[in-house]
């Protein structure tokens, strides 16, 4: 799969700036007794994951948080059946204690690609359908779900990289449906982005929206 964020994402509109705002916010008050921010970004294809990870990096508070890493899924995926065998990395050894880091997929010749590493002592922003399963919920501190109706998905997704994916997305979309069943990646998050309206929903039961 070609990078989803491929192309130069621009500035965020106000409701992106809101939510930005709202999630870095929820990760200094999350981080309060850890050592880094682990921030995990999962939605379904076309739902903006990659566009929000980057703004998320671009206005990150170096000054309150350090600095962050960013690691998109894209790179990860070991071709057009590989969600589970990513997602299977991201809590293995993506945010691995000793030695975190991943191998990229070459997407163009189909082979494994090259060995990337990650500092373990720095934050890090993983996104990508398939990044939120029990296991690595474990090890973040603020677990991000993005919704968008399904038309929308399919027209973005479609618009961005129509010729490559559009053979390819009943097949993915089989994929995100097993990671939806077998994880629960929804109620796995701290808070779910609307994205269609620029909000920003608890899940801890208090219902309140930020918009």
């Amino acid at each position: 799969m070609p990078e989803e964020g491929a192309a130069d994402v621009g500035q965020p509109d106000a409701d992106a700036r809101r939510v930005v705002v709202d999630l870095l916010r929820r990760a200094q008050e999350a981080r309060v007794g850890q050592d880094r921010v682990v921030l995990l970004v999962d939605g379904r294809s076309g739902s903006g994951k990659t566009t929000l990870a980057r703004h998320l990096v671009d206005a990150w508070p170096v000054d309150r948080l350090g600095p962050v890493q960013l690691v998109h899924l894209d790179d990860v995926y070991p071709g057009w059946h590989g969600l589970e065998a990513a997602s299977r990395v991201v809590e293995s050894t993506i945010l691995a204690a000793a030695d975190p880091g991943w191998t990229t997929w070459d997407w163009e010749h189909g082979v494994p690609g090259e060995r990337r590493t990650l500092d373990p002592a720095v934050s890090v922003v993983v996104e990508g359908a398939g990044a939120l399963t029990r296991a690595s919920s474990a090890l973040a501190t603020l677990r991000v779900w993005l919704d968008l109706d399904d038309e929308t998905r399919r027209a973005r997704a479609l618009g961005r990289d129509g010729a490559t994916y559009e053979p390819w997305w009943d097949v993915w979309a089989e994929q995100e449906e097993r990671h939806l069943a077998a994880e629960s990646p929804r109620e796995l998050a701290d808070v779910v982005v609307q994205v269609e309206v620029g909000a920003v929903v608890d899940r801890d039961g208090t219902g309140r929206v930020t918009g």
